[in-house]
Parts: C-alpha cells; sequence; structure tokens
C-alpha cells in the first residue's frame, strides 16, 4: 500500500513538473489572477474558491485532459532508484541491440552522404528559398532526381534483426519446448492469449453495438448507429478525453471522427501553435536536409502509387518535412528504447560540444514512413492541425513499430503475439506455412510495421486506428493479423510456396476489420 502510495506521488510530481513548462500552466495561472477581480472570490476561502471558478469556466477539465494526456504516454512506474535508461527499456538486450540497430541505420546514412558527396544539411540559397515558399503547396509537381538516394532500411531489414534477437541470459539447450523453434521470434515476453484478449477487447465483444458491423442481431444498425452518434455528441460537448476514450472503442462515426481523435490527443489548434507549425515551414525553407530527399523519395514510392493516397501528396510533404525539424519530438526519447542519432559539425568529430541530433527531432524515416500520416489526411485539411495529430499519433503509438523494446505494444511483442496465437490456435495452418517455408511473420510484419496503413481501405483502417486511440494499445494489429491469416486459412493450407501464400494476402483492402476481429477473439473455440 505504501509502494503505490509512493509510486502515485512519484507520478503526480513528475506530471506537475512537466505541466508547468506547458502554455497551459501559463494560461491556468492568467485565469487565476483574472478571477482575484470577480466578486465571488473570497480571500478567506481563496483556494476553494479559485478551484470552483475553474470548474465553471472549463479549465478544470483542460487540466484533467492534459494530466490524462499525460498518464497515456507514462513510463510504468519503476524502482525510484531505476536509471534513466531502465525507463527507455528495463531489459539490457534489448537495449544492446537497439543499440546496434541505430549504428547500422547511421552508417547507411553516413555512407550514402559520402557516395553522393551531399552534406547531411546546408543553408538554402535564397533564390532557392523563394521558390520553394512559391511551389509549397504544390511540391508534388517537382520532379527532383532521387534515382541515387535509397531508404535508409526497409521494414524487411528490421524483421531480421529481430528474428536475431536472444536473451542471453535464456538457456538455449534442447530442454526448450517444441512450440517455441516453430516461430521465428525467439524472445521469452509474456504477451496475452485469447481469454486475456477477449477480457482486454470486451467492448469489441458480440453482442455490443459496433461501428463497422452491418449485421447486428440486437438491434438494428441504423438504431444503433443514430444513438451512438447522440452520444459522440454529448461527449463532445463535455470535451472529456477519457469519455471520449471510452467512447471510440464501439468505432466513430464518420462525421465526429477528427474531432474525437483530437479530444482523446488533447490536440486543440491555439494561435500558438500555428505560429509553431509556420516557425517549422520556416526552417524547411531555410536549411536543406539529407532526409528532405529520404522523404521525397518515400511519399514518391509508396504514398504517390496509392489509390486512396496519392491526392495527399503536397500535404504529406509538408507534415514530414515539418516534422524532422521538430526538436519537441525529442521530448518522447525519455520513454523510448531508441536514442537520437547525433551528428558532428565539420572538422569536430568525436567532440561532444559540437554534438547536435540528426535529424533535428531524432527520427530517421524508412521505407514507408510517410504511410503514417497518408490516412490522417482524410479527417484534417489543415496543415498544422494534420501535423499536430500526426506528431502526437507518433509519439505514443507509431514509434513503438520501429523500435527494438519489450513494450507490450512494441513491435517484439506484437510479433510474439501474431506468432503465439497462429501456433495456439491455428497449428495446422502454422505448421504447413512453416514447413513449405512461407513463415507467417515474414509476411504479416509489413503490415503491422505500418499499422496497416497502405493495406486496408481507408474507412476500414480508420475504424482500426479508432480501437488503437481506444485501448491505448497497439496489440491489436496483431490480432488483426492473425485473423487474416485465419479468414483466408482453407486457400492458405492449399499453397505449395511462400509466393503463393503471398498471392493469397496479397489485397486486404476488401476485408472488413469488426467482423474478422469477433470472429477470432469471440467465435473461436479455446
Amino acid at each position: 500500500m505504501l509502494q503505490e502510495e509512493s509510486d502515485l506521488s512519484l507520478i503526480i510530481a513528475q506530471i506537475v513538473q512537466k505541466l508547468k513548462g506547458s502554455n497551459l500552466y501559463s494560461q491556468l495561472e492568467r485565469q487565476a489572477w483574472a478571477s482575484l477581480q470577480r466578486p465571488e472570490i473570497k480571500l478567506e476561502s481563496l483556494k476553494e474558491d479559485i478551484k470552483e471558478f475553474f470548474k465553471i469556466s472549463g479549465w478544470e477539465k483542460k487540466l484533467q485532459n492534459a494530466v490524462y494526456s499525460e498518464l497515456s504516454v507514462f513510463p510504468l512506474p519503476s524502482h525510484p532508484a531505476a536509471p534513466p535508461e531502465h525507463l527507455k527499456e528495463p531489459l539490457v538486450y534489448m537495449r544492446k541491440a537497439q543499440g546496434n540497430w541505430e549504428k547500422r541505420i547511421l552508417k547507411s546514412l553516413n555512407s550514402m552522404c559520402t557516395e553522393l558527396s551531399i552534406p547531411l544539411a546546408r543553408k538554402r540559397p535564397v533564390g532557392e528559398q523563394k521558390e520553394l515558399l512559391n511551389k509549397w503547396n504544390e511540391m508534388g509537381t517537382d520532379e527532383p532526381d532521387l534515382s541515387l538516394f535509397r531508404p535508409v532500411y526497409a521494414p524487411k531489414d528490421f524483421l531480421e534483426v529481430l528474428i536475431n534477437l536472444r536473451n542471453p541470459n535464456y538457456e538455449n539447450g534442447d530442454s526448450l519446448s517444441f512450440r517455441t523453434h516453430l516461430g521465428l521470434i525467439q524472445v521469452p515476453l509474456k504477451v496475452k492469449d485469447i481469454p486475456e484478449l477477449k477480457e482486454c477487447f470486451v467492448e469489441l465483444g458480440l453482442n455490443t453495438g459496433q461501428l463497422g458491423i452491418d449485421d447486428s442481431t440486437q438491434v438494428p444498425p441504423e438504431l444503433f448507429e443514430n444513438e451512438h452518434v447522440r452520444i459522440g455528441q454529448k461527449v463532445l460537448a463535455e470535451q472529456d478525453s477519457a469519455a471520449a476514450q471510452q467512447y471510440i472503442r464501439q468505432g466513430s462515426p464518420t462525421a465526429l471522427r477528427a474531432e474525437l481523435w483530437a479530444l482523446i490527443l488533447n490536440i486543440s489548434s491555439e494561435p500558438e501553435d500555428v505560429l509553431y507549425y509556420e516557425q517549422l515551414k520556416t526552417n524547411v525553407i531555410q536549411h536543406d536536409l539529407l532526409v528532405d530527399s529520404l522523404i521525397y523519395k518515400d511519399v514518391k514510392l509508396t504514398a504517390s502509387n496509392d489509390d486512396y493516397y496519392f491526392v495527399f501528396e503536397d500535404y504529406l510533404y509538408q507534415v514530414l518535412l515539418c516534422f524532422s525539424r521538430d526538436t519537441s519530438v525529442l521530448s518522447h526519447f525519455a520513454y523510448n528504447s531508441a536514442s537520437p542519432p547525433k551528428s558532428y559539425i565539420r572538422g569536430k568529430l568525436g567532440l561532444e560540444e559540437y554534438a547536435v541530433f540528426y535529424p533535428p527531432n531524432g527520427v530517421i524515416p524508412f521505407h514507408g514512413f510517410s504511410m503514417y500520416v497518408a490516412p490522417l489526411c482524410f479527417l484534417y485539411h489543415e496543415p498544422s492541425k494534420l501535423y499536430q495529430i500526426f506528431r502526437e499519433m507518433y509519439v505514443r503509438f507509431f514509434f513503438r513499430l520501429h523500435s527494438i523494446s519489450s513494450h507490450p505494444s512494441g513491435i517484439v511483442s506484437l510479433c510474439l503475439l501474431f506468432e503465439t496465437l497462429l501456433q495456439t490456435y491455428l497449428p495446422q495452418l502454422f505448421y504447413h506455412l512453416r514447413e513449405i517455408g512461407a513463415q507467417p511473420l515474414r509476411i504479416s510484419f509489413k503490415w503491422m510495421v505500418r499499422a496497416f496503413s497502405g493495406y486496408l481501405a481507408t474507412d476500414q483502417l480508420l475504424l482500426l486506428w479508432d480501437r488503437i486511440l481506444g485501448y491505448n494499445s497497439l496489440e491489436i494489429l496483431a490480432v488483426l493479423a492473425a485473423a487474416v491469416f485465419a479468414f483466408r486459412a482453407v486457400n492458405l493450407m492449399e499453397v505449395t510456396s511462400l509466393a503463393a501464400a503471398e498471392a493469397v494476402l496479397a489485397d486486404l483492402s476488401t476485408l472488413k476489420v469488426m467482423p474478422l476481429l469477433q470472429i477470432f477473439l469471440f467465435a473461436t473455440v479455446t
């Protein structure tokens, strides 16, 4: 009990410290000073009166949402004496593997720099700055020669690293159970089984109304939808992040989704947020980074060729170029197992006082990175709002899909969860695919790394991302990947090669997310 109380007081102290540096804190301070002029504020009951004023004026709700937002990304409580790297990742071998992976990425980036004789960063000449400013809203029309650039890495390179992960403290003798040898992921992490997943995703049950299901038996769909929209409007009127997160577990009505996601992520378009975005834009116009070419290349290779997303090409450039300059993203490395890469000012190699983070946000884009932004373009048409939503989605969720950690929503755990679900509930299919050299994870990994963006139809993808936000967890990605295999199991049992298995699973654009998840979780005999 004492331990719980000390954990709680530690969390409160850290959140208060974090909020003290925020814009909200200065706004609350100003409001408190202004309220002293009000007749209902009495000196003898000052504290209670100001609290009451905050409650009536809606500022208390804003503070609650800010605290709730901090709690959503807050690392799990650890021992007070634990060093900072334990907050990033408690397992030493995971930290070491992530460090080695980062060295590889940096080496790849530096070798590209050397081969092409291009600096990591340079100031643009004035003429070039003017030209970029003039075509800021139509950068897609620009066709720079990117043939010599290559993505720093692709998901399949990352998968090879995960396959080779081993816990050195774990006995690698012959005594391991047979099941352990079947999958590609060979690290002992605790993942949920179907009964635990049912408990976790209880709102997705067969007897609960869902958006994304056409034939609910108990209640006619249109009746449920009308009622659900009414409740959604009430949640938005209340401006309560926690209520919005609970509500969205049953799916979000299309008309309310943009506002609900912004409420859950605690994003409000204040004038200073627009100004901050404009400052990032200025930075893009003034300086040219090597990662800009990687972003251009990635958008051209992925979103520009996608039937759903090609129209948003200009938005993607704007958001991703600004994202690469945003130093506020660096704060998420406090709870991310990764560390931002460093570069040195020319001629000062190895001198720490001349070290700078590169890119400024600490995130090197990989092949498919732009697909994290593309679906959000359907919801937000104002660039600064779109940017804020993406940045918050990234620092809450997406960073976990390309860093090595033992977190339950980390990519290693998702891969293990996917393989464990298939091995346990579809053993014949798993064994058959393994025997023909078509390990299921080799097919599903790219889906999970991109959070299914670019693979599902957009309406289905947004229904899936509703649940990611609703449960504050990425585990549903692994469940859906297993559900897709279960759905195509009959066809997959007929294939005799990896290429044939990939062909069976090549097109997911016709799949309906919610029926697949419900059947796999709640109609599978366990």
